[in-house]
């Protein structure tokens, strides 16, 4: 058997979002959020489900920690949720939710806990999307407001800072994908991409004048894309299309200060309105970050379409036609070098000082057995395959120094709701039972040895 050791100060974890396992979706003072208006419209969550109790961590997220400290989780990635900070975005603070991070920040504090915060994990208060939401350049200040706030708050409590998870799934919000607010605009995703990108960067250069001694970075989703057929070189360029898209579009603004100049000139071609950019703007987005946060799962298939606008290329989460591909339930490709290959476009591309894998992993097809267990062999594969590619990585000097499966518990997972299981924790919706699954204790195994032999 290979053995895999890990640095010894590696950081080993599980990643959650508050939207997606807090339930007590309006409780204790908390506002309405964009997913919430989202959830209780019929027909847009494909099991009809909503997120107003998922896992119910909102009221049991002492037994939940505790759980994670017997399994030996080193590092708890875990989000914020803005309204219930401040239920109307830039309005009063609200205490009582200001009490319930705080507690849950001090119970990882007790149980020795890492703490990775995000303050943007999608779900955005409505009363000020009803302002225009990211489309409104206002909204620079009301994050601002927001990202100081939890500075003051939690400041004594927090490890690691995140701004944003994601930056591209909040912009699907605005390419007709359903994701909330539910737009099709190509020319307000464009404006809300740039008022997005400056709230980060205020974010971050407000929390350097804080003075405090955590960290801060952000997440941001890469993957492997590859050509439908490498032998046609216009899917290769698709590829190309596709990584500018996809991955420059925000490493462009946010690592080097500019946007990639053939993006924004095929966009412009199409039509799209380009939102006016000044050097201030950009000076402001590109802040220097302590970290970039890596989220992985799979790898993706370009395939040049001309039809296909704005950007003449259609891309799959598989390949084009063909059955013959191992998949998740999900219809994820099993990729054993999605992971590789995304961490090095991110390293050999941008100057990144440290990658923290943020998320990775898989919804398989889970249950509880009749003795009690949950055998999720498939899912402990992949993370085996995904934990070597990260070796390798390391061994190459790409400077790697954490990983956190997503989920710790199965969760609402968006748009479709509780129908899929990602979690290493299998919750049973009806009881809220926990039950850690099989890869949930090879996991505890990992950590415990720094590593893992194949």
């Amino acid at each position: 058997m290979a053995k895999y050791e890990f640095p010894k100060d590696f950081l080993w974890g599980v990643a959650t979002g508050s939207y997606q396992i807090e339930g007590a979706w309006n409780e204790d003072g908390k506002g309405e959020s964009i997913w919430d208006r989202m959830v209780h419209t019929p027909g847009r969550i494909m099991d009809g489900t909503t997120a107003d109790v998922t896992v119910d961590f909102y009221h049991k997220y002492e037994q939940d920690l505790e759980m994670m400290a017997e399994l030996g989780y080193k590092s708890f990635l875990y989000t914020f949720s803005w309204p219930r900070i401040i239920p109307d975005g830039d309005g009063e603070v609200n205490p009582k939710g200001v009490a319930y991070y705080r507690n849950v920040l001090k119970k990882c504090r007790e149980l020795g806990m890492h703490t990775m915060m995000v303050l943007y994990h999608w779900d955005l208060p409505q009363t000020l999307q009803d302002r225009g939401g990211w489309t409104n350049r206002e909204m620079v200040g009301w994050f601002t407001n927001y990202a100081k706030v939890c500075y003051r708050e939690f400041g004594d409590l927090v490890d690691d800072w995140i701004t944003f998870v994601e930056p591209n799934s909040v912009l699907y919000g605005y390419t007709g994908s359903g994701m909330a607010p539910g737009y099709n605009d190509r020319s307000a995703m464009l404006l809300a991409g740039h008022n997005l990108f400056m709230s980060h960067g205020a974010a971050v250069k407000a929390f350097r004048e804080t003075g405090l001694k955590s960290r801060i970075g952000i997440k941001l989703w890469f993957y492997e894309i590859k050509p439908q057929n490498p032998d046609d070189p216009r899917d290769l360029e698709a590829v190309e299309m596709a990584n500018l898209c996809e991955h420059d579009y925000y490493c462009g603004p946010l690592l080097k200060g500019e946007y990639p100049e053939k993006l924004m000139n095929a966009y412009q071609n199409a039509g799209v309105v380009l939102p006016k950019i000044t050097p201030e703007d950009m000076e402001l987005i590109c802040q220097p970050l302590d970290f970039v946060g890596l989220n992985n799962y799979t790898r993706f298939y370009a395939k040049a379409d001309p039809a296909k606008w704005p950007l003449g290329y259609a891309q799959s989460m598989a390949i084009f036609g063909k059955t013959d591909v191992e998949a998740t339930p999900y219809q994820w490709e099993f990729s054993k070098t999605s992971m590789y290959h995304a961490a090095h476009y991110l390293y050999d591309n941008y100057p990144v000082k440290e990658i923290i894998v943020t998320e990775s992993g898989c919804a398989n097809n889970d249950w509880v057995d009749f003795d009690g267990t949950v055998n999720d062999t498939n899912r402990i594969i992949l993370l085996k395959s995904v934990l070597m590619q990260l070796h390798k990585l390391i061994e190459e000097g790409v400077p790697v120094t954490g990983y956190h499966i997503w989920s710790l518990f199965d969760n609402f997972e968006w748009l479709m709701g509780l129908s899929i299981r990602f979690g290493i924790v299998h919750v049973n919706y009806e009881t809220l039972r926990r039950t850690p699954k099989a890869s949930a204790y090879w996991y505890s195994d990992v950590i415990k040895n720094n590593g893992l032999e194949v």
